[in-house]
C-alpha cells in the first residue's frame, strides 16, 4: 500500500505544485484548501488512511496552529510537516511544540520536501512499532494496533472486538504465519483481562511424554526426575488468557485431559492429591482443517465443539495485499533501528515488487525478508536489489547483482561488469523434475552453487566456507556446471588480496 499524503493549503498554485511533487516521489496525494477540511479528512474512516499531512501555517479561518491543537485534542497521530512563507524562528518553534515533525520554507525544493517526508514517515513507523511492541509485552495490545485494510480484515476486527467483550472460547483459523497470535493478543487487550498473563503453548512442540506435566504441572517426586514442584501452563494463565497454538497437533490422550480441564474449570497436576481450580480465557489456533481431522479420527469431536464456539478465519497475506506496504514500512523501521542503520524506507518500485509477490509464508515470511534486506542494504532506502529471491519470481522485475571482488590495492583495481543472475527462493526449490521424478544430485548441487554465487555476490572464499567445501573443489564444480565465467579472475584476486 502506497502512503497517502494530505496537502492543506489555501493557495491553489501551491496545492498543485506540492501535489505534483508528492506524486513524483511515488506517494498518493490528496488536497484540501482549509484547516477544517484537513481535520475532516483526517477523521474520515472511508478511503485510505492519511499517513502524513503537509500543513500551511497561514490559512483563513482555522490556521495551521489551530489544526495542530485540534489534532492533539482529538488524538490524531498522523505526522505533520508544516510549511511557512517566512521561516520565522518563533513560528517554527511554536509549530514543533504543538506536535509538528518538521518544517519547510516556501517555496520548498523537491529534494528538501522529499527528505522531510521520508524522515517523517520513517519516524512515525518506528514510533508506532515501538508502541505496538510495548503494548504486546504488557498485554494491552488492541485491534487498533494491528495493520489492516479492506473489508475482509475489517470484518475480522469486528468479530474480534465482539469476542473480546465476553469470555467465549475463540478458535483462530488460518495459514501459518498470518498473525494468529497477534489477533489472540488483541482479543485479550480488548477484554477485561488486559494486562493479565497471556500464556502461549505451542501444542506441536510439546514432548508427548511431558504434555500433561507442561499443561497441568506436577508435584515434587511425582515421577523420576521431578525434583521440584512445577506450575503448569494452566496455572500460569490463571486470571488471564491461555493461547493454545496449533491445537490440532495434540495427541488424542492429551485431548481427553484438555477437554476435562475446560469442562470442569479445574486441573489435576501430576501427583497432586486434589484438583486445582483455574480461571482462564481460552483462545486456540490451528492451520489445519479440524473437522477433517475429526472425520479421520485424529481429533476428538467433543473437544472440537468445545473449542470451535467462536471461529475466526484470518485471510492469508496474498488476499490482503493492501497491508503489505504498511507492514513493510514498520518492519523496515524496526530492523533499521535494531541494526543501527539509517534507512528511511522503501522505494516505490520495491513496494510494487512486494505487493506483486504471493508470500506463501505470509506475514512471517515478509518480516524475515525485510530483516535480510535491512542487513544487506548499503543505501538509505531499500531497493529491488535487496530482494533478489522475490524479484526472481515476479514478472517484470530484473534482478541485477553486482559481483563484489575481494579488496585489492588501488593500482590493481579493475571495473567489474554487472551481470544478470537468476536466483530462486530456497524455500520453494523443486525436488522433482517435470516428469515427477526426484531430480539428480548433480542438478541440485549446481542449483545450490548458483544460488550461493548470487547470495554471496561472487565472494569465492565465503561461498566455499558456507558450502562446506574447499575453494579448489568449488572452482572445479563451477567449471563442471558451466558456472565458471570469471572464476579464475576471482581466484587470482582473492589470492592476491591474501598475499597482500
Amino acid at each position: 500500500m502506497i502512503s497517502t499524503i494530505l496537502i492543506a493549503d489555501d493557495d491553489p498554485v501551491q496545492r498543485r505544485l506540492l501535489e505534483a511533487m508528492v506524486r513524483r516521489f511515488g506517494y498518493e496525494a490528496e488536497t484540501v484548501e482549509s484547516g477544517d477540511q484537513a481535520l475532516a479528512r483526517l477523521e474520515r474512516t472511508e478511503g485510505p488512511a492519511i499517513d502524513l499531512l503537509i500543513l500551511d501555517l497561514v490559512m483563513p479561518d482555522l490556521d495551521g496552529m489551530g489544526v495542530l491543537a485540534r489534532m492533539r485534542e482529538r488524538k490524531i497521530g498522523a505526522p505533520v510537516v508544516v510549511q511557512t512563507a517566512h521561516g520565522s524562528i518563533e513560528a517554527v518553534i511554536s509549530a514543533m511544540r504543538a506536535g509538528a515533525y518538521d518544517f519547510v520554507v516556501k517555496p520548498v525544493g523537491a529534494e528538501r520536501l522529499q527528505f522531510s517526508i521520508k524522515n517523517a514517515l520513517r519516524a512515525d513507523a518506528l514510533e508506532e512499532e515501538i508502541r505496538r511492541i510495548n503494548r504486546r509485552a504488557t498485554g494491552t495490545l488492541t485491534f487498533k494496533d494491528l495493520v489492516f485494510s479492506g473489508d475482509e480484515m475489517a470484518r475480522i476486527v469486528r468479530l474480534g472486538e465482539r469476542a473480546a467483550k465476553s469470555t467465549i472460547p475463540v478458535l483462530l483459523e488460518g495459514e501459518s504465519g498470518v498473525g494468529k497470535e497477534l489477533v489472540a493478543r488483541a482479543v485479550q487487550g480488548g477484554s477485561d483481562r488486559k494486562g493479565k498473563p497471556f500464556v502461549t503453548v505451542n501444542c506441536g512442540a510439546l514432548p508427548e511424554n511431558l504434555i500433561e506435566s507442561i499443561l497441568f504441572g506436577h508435584e515434587k517426586g511425582a515421577f523420576t526426575g521431578a525434583t521440584d514442584k512445577h506450575i503448569g501452563k494452566f496455572q500460569e494463565a490463571h486470571g488471564g488468557t491461555l493461547f493454545l497454538d496449533e491445537v490440532g497437533e495434540l495427541p488424542l490422550e492429551a485431548q481427553v485431559k484438555l477437554l476435562r480441564a475446560l469442562q470442569e474449570g479445574e486441573i489435576d497436576p501430576v501427583g497432586a492429591k486434589r484438583p486445582v481450580r483455574v480461571d482462564i480465557r481460552l483462545i486456540s489456533a490451528t492451520n489445519q482443517n479440524l473437522i477433517e481431522l475429526v472425520k479421520a479420527g485424529k481429533f476428538r469431536e467433543d473437544l472440537y465443539y468445545r473449542l470451535n464456539v467462536f471461529p475466526i478465519t484470518i485471510p492469508p497475506l496474498r488476499a490482503r495485499k493492501g497491508d503489505i506496504g504498511e507492514l513493510s514500512r514498520r518492519f523496515c523501521a524496526r530492523f533499521a533501528a535494531e541494526e543501527g542503520k539509517k534507512i528511511r524506507g522503501l522505494t516505490a518500485e520495491t513496494l510494487s515488487l512486494l505487493a506483486a509477490y504471493d508470500w506463501p509464508g505470509n506475514v512471517r515470511q515478509l518480516e524475515n525478508a525485510l530483516f535480510r534486506a535491512v542487513v544487506l542494504a548499503d543505501g538509505d532506502e531499500l531497493t529491488v536489489a535487496e530482494f533478489p529471491q522475490i524479484a526472481a519470481q515476479v514478472d517484470g522485475f530484473d534482478v541485477r547483482v553486482p559481483v563484489a571482488p575481494a579488496p585489492q590495492p588501488a593500482a590493481m583495481r579493475v571495473e567489474r561488469e554487472i551481470v544478470r543472475v537468476e536466483v530462486r527462493d530456497p524455500n520453494t526449490r523443486k525436488m522433482l523434475d517435470e516428469h515427477g521424478e526426484v531430480r539428480k544430485l548433480e542438478d541440485l548441487e549446481a542449483e545450490a552453487i548458483k544460488f550461493a554465487l548470487a547470495h554471496y555476490r561472487g565472494q569465492m572464499s565465503e561461498m566455499a566456507r558456507r558450502l562446506g567445501i574447499g575453494r579448489s573443489t568449488l572452482y572445479r564444480k563451477m567449471k563442471e556446471y558451466g558456472l565458471d565465467d570469471g572464476a579464475e579472475d576471482k581466484m587470482v584476486g582473492e589470492e592476491g588480496s591474501h598475499a597482500a
